[in-house]
């Protein structure tokens, strides 16, 4: 009789993943190379330790920076997975197709969100008590140059990681979310950097900031009122949510600015923070992309209590969890022991890790399910909102569990 239960869990394990094993693995692939870039961005972001000194309140606006390119870019993967299964995809700028509106779109809500967490990491940084930090224009010059840098490469990528998955029959939704969030993670942070280079240029940093503002206006007025349907849409019901996911990061920011001096004592636990945050988010991610497909193509239906179809995704990914989670604890200490950062240990490393990050992905099963639900319920497109929604929540959430997993093992 006691062998029954582990014997069910792993036949009811291999049922949830049998039907989509190939989707498992290009998930898991996917969930790699994000690790990867994860590290990347982690190795740069100890490396910039020194311009964080020296500009102080950058810290706040970084993870905003870095979630507005997963958060614009992932939810157009997502809305290029569903073009995809739904037979409208077709590579073209034009703005009478379904992928040229999607391409302005993000386009133009890039600019757009890059002006406003400017403007919300300098309020709210002097609503959290951070009294000295840069100004609102060395926020606005360093978070539209980085943004407009690092989106011109995130866009290329997705789009080309669409037609990847075109040629190859890939499935867009088990891949976008961790490829294109590890993309906006290596691109962004060395963006961030050039841009504060033009910090305090004189006559130049003053004409930039201008030139951005009036563009991120056009922008904005343009894609609100176009004629074009489906751009108009997608600006929309994107704005709102993007703002307050730029919000969320920044509290996100925040966070750990208050805790910077745990972190600095351990210059590891840096490298770590950007994989671990990416890893929470690509899980979600691709669970928030495969229940807006599944919705969109009747699947599943948008009730209260999850169907089986989405019961299988969730052990999906909580088994991906498992082994991304121990791989970002081992990669990171790796990577610091070679570069030579402090590091608590391999041990401590990964009992935070995976307590942490298994932590946010409960929590990113439930904000992933209802919130796709919630969204498809209001006539609203989940693929506008689930993204977003759910990788800004997991910055916050994420950030919170690490440092919560930290003290419980004696870290911070």
């Amino acid at each position: 009789m006691p062998l029954r239960t582990p014997q069910r869990v792993l036949a009811r394990l291999q049922d949830a993943a049998g039907p989509d094993a190939s989707g498992l693995r290009q998930a898991f692939g996917a969930l790699l190379i994000a690790s990867l870039g994860g590290l990347v961005a982690g190795l740069t972001f100890g490396a910039i330790t020194g311009t964080l000194e020296e500009l102080p309140g950058l810290l706040v606006l970084v993870p905003a920076a870095i979630g507005m390119r997963g958060n614009i870019f992932g939810a157009l993967g997502s809305r290029l997975g569903t073009s995809i299964h739904t037979g409208t995809f077709r590579l073209s700028w034009r703005s009478d197709t379904v992928v040229g509106q999607n391409l302005l779109a993000a386009t133009a809500l890039s600019l757009v969100i890059s002006a406003a967490i400017a403007v919300l990491a300098k309020a709210l940084s002097s609503a959290f008590g951070v009294s000295e930090t840069i100004s609102l224009a060395d926020f606005f010059l360093i978070s539209v140059v980085g943004g407009v840098l690092s989106s011109v490469v995130v866009l290329g990528f997705t789009v080309g990681v669409a037609g990847l998955c075109v040629r190859r029959d890939w499935d867009m939704d088990n891949v976008a979310a961790p490829l294109v969030t590890a993309a906006g993670d290596m691109v962004t942070l060395p963006a961030i950097f050039v841009a504060t280079l033009l910090v305090g240029v004189g006559v130049l940093s003053e004409l930039i900031v201008m030139a951005g503002v009036a563009v991120a206006v056009v922008a904005f007025l343009l894609s609100w009122r176009s004629r074009r349907q489906l751009l108009r849409r997608i600006v929309r019901e994107s704005l709102p949510i993007l703002v307050i996911a730029g919000a969320i990061d920044i509290v996100a920011g925040l966070t750990i600015e208050h805790q910077l001096e745990s972190f600095l004592a351990y210059p590891a636990l840096l490298v770590l923070i950007p994989p671990f945050l990416e890893e929470t988010g690509a899980l979600g991610g691709i669970l928030s992309s495969r229940l807006g497909s599944k919705l969109h193509l009747g699947i599943i239906e948008a009730k209260g209590l999850p169907q089986r179809a989405a019961r299988d995704d969730f052990v999906i990914i909580l088994l991906l969890a498992v082994a991304v989670f121990t791989l970002v604890a081992v990669s990171a200490e790796a990577a610091s022991l070679i570069v030579g950062y402090d590091s608590p240990g391999l041990l401590r490393m990964m009992g935070a890790t995976l307590l942490g990050g298994m932590i946010a992905t409960a929590v990113a099963v439930g904000v992933a399910y209802y919130g796709s639900i919630a969204s498809y319920r209001l006539g609203l497109d989940p693929d506008n909102f689930g993204l977003p929604l759910l990788t800004s929540s997991m910055d916050l959430v994420g950030t919170v569990a690490l440092i919560l997993a930290l003290i419980v093992v004696g870290i911070a």
